[in-house]
């Protein structure tokens, strides 16, 4: 395998002389760049594999993440069905083959990994197919990730009907992600799921129905020991929630709607030795953290807008969001993350992003290819739209001139921005994006002096909401 990755980051429209950085500024930035990645594999990896004492200022360290595609697929490639990765595949296929729906219950980076996985790699409207068209792959639905009473009513409602095409006789599995099970969102929910399964399938059908993600001891891991569940996978040790779509937690709902997981562990794989073995200025992680760096640094630029290109990408936006605010989001300090898609949202944001406070970078992530075919404008008779001179136009070509031009106002107006290049949405690029985004967020937190890890905030109002609801 090459170790150059596919993805490529150009950040030429972020070089700008009174509103932007300089190329000499980054160039200052690269030693200690280099000195923050080294350190990773010096100090943080040794220390998480060694069970080492960690020093104060990197507590916590859940530094497993970051080879955690290697590991995982190398077990394989000596171990094969007696892995992880094996395992993962076997359960999976047992549930696809059982089941016409899937429930994943799970919140924050228990399920909006896999979620954006779902939206990237599947069929536009995927849930809407029949399931010849769904390659014989059940539908997946996500809840536990709020309390919406009306939301989850709906979907118990829906996972109660019997599609006609429908050859499992109304058979759907659980998927429950939690490490601790004391998340509440999640474990009210799994109350609500796991009743349903139970009055519609009858209590013998849990074991095999239910399939629990969860740590090695806990709530969750108990409620599975009274259960009697057939199978279940770890959330590993020294991998945080919002890092884990690599581990099971990702991999397992990916896998059963049919993705390639080996494929997504070799994307990530790529990205780990570009990353480890690259020159800082060859580096896409190094290049992407210093820019933003610098640019909030140098010019208080504070907003990072995640412009994608393609609605696939959406829910991977919101993934990164939670990633970056949860892990640099401390101490009074952080940019704030913000994801758009367009053209859609350039009806709605671009008039701010453009002309409002100067405090905003564009991160464009645009994919260079495309899955289906091209759709072309065509003509119409009568003209009545005027669009017959772009008759051999396709959508493709709409998109394309739409991206220059936002970005030719944008470099007129002397908004920085910088373009993340896909040749494609597949499960390897997605591997390569995901890693990037999780080392990127790690550097930068190393960078600026706060643990990129924990979430003290969280904790606090999970602690508040328990401690209301408990009260006479």
């Amino acid at each position: 395998m090459t170790q150059k990755p596919l993805l490529k980051f150009d950040y030429a429209d972020s070089l700008l002389e009174e509103t932007g950085i300089s190329q000499a500024q980054l160039d200052d930035l690269y030693p200690r760049l280099q000195t923050i990645r080294d350190e990773l594999y010096a100090v943080d990896l040794p220390a998480f594999h060694a069970d080492a004492v960690v020093p104060a200022d990197r507590q916590p360290l859940d530094a497993g993440f970051m080879d955690l595609p290697d590991r995982l697929l190398a077990a394989y490639d000596e171990q094969r069905e007696a892995s992880e990765l094996g395992q993962i595949l076997k359960t999976a296929k047992r549930i696809r083959e059982s089941v016409d729906r899937v429930v994943v219950l799970g919140i924050g980076g228990s399920y909006m990994g896999a979620r954006a996985l779902m939206d990237a790699c599947c069929e536009p409207y995927y849930n809407e197919l029949s399931r010849a068209d769904r390659g014989g792959r059940p539908r997946i639905y996500f809840e536990g990730n709020n309390v919406d009473n009306d939301a989850m009513q709906g979907l118990l409602h829906l996972i109660r009907q019997t599609n006609q095409d429908d050859p499992c006789g109304g058979r759907w599995a659980i998927v429950v992600i939690s490490k601790s099970g004391g998340t509440i969102e999640t474990a009210a929910a799994f109350r609500q799921f796991l009743g349903a399964l139970e009055s519609q399938l009858g209590k013998e059908a849990l074991p095999d129905l239910v399939v629990p993600v969860t740590g090695a001891s806990g709530k969750l891991a108990d409620f599975a020991d009274a259960i009697g569940c057939r199978d279940r996978f770890l959330v590993p040790d020294g991998v945080g929630g919002r890092f884990s779509v690599l581990s099971p937690v990702g991999l397992l709902p990916a896998s059963i709607i049919g993705l390639d997981i080996m494929d997504l562990l070799r994307g990530a794989w790529l990205m780990n030795a570009h990353f480890q073995t690259a020159e800082p200025r060859d580096n896409l992680v190094l290049n992407y953290v210093g820019v933003n760096h610098l640019l909030e640094r140098h010019r208080q630029i504070d907003i990072r807008v995640l412009s994608v290109w393609s609605k696939a990408l959406e829910t991977t936006g919101l993934w990164y969001d939670q990633l970056f605010a949860e892990s640099v989001g401390k101490q009074e300090l952080g940019a704030t993350p913000l994801t758009v898609v367009n053209t859609r949202d350039l009806h709605s944001r671009a008039q701010q992003h453009q002309e409002g406070a100067r405090n905003k970078v564009m991160n464009n992530v645009v994919v260079e290819s495309n899955r289906c075919n091209l759709l072309e404008i065509g003509e119409r008779e009568g003209n009545p739209d005027l669009l017959n001179e772009l008759s051999c136009k396709s959508m493709v070509d709409l998109m394309n001139a739409a991206i220059a031009g936002t970005n030719e106002a944008y470099r007129g107006d002397g908004r920085p921005t910088t373009t993340l290049s896909m040749p494609a949405i597949n499960e390897n690029c997605m591997g390569q994006l995901l890693q990037m985004m999780m080392l990127a967020t790690v550097v930068e937190g190393r960078l600026m002096g706060i643990n990129p890890y924990g979430q003290p905030g969280v904790e606090c109002y999970k602690q508040n909401m328990n401690r209301i609801l408990r009260t006479p």
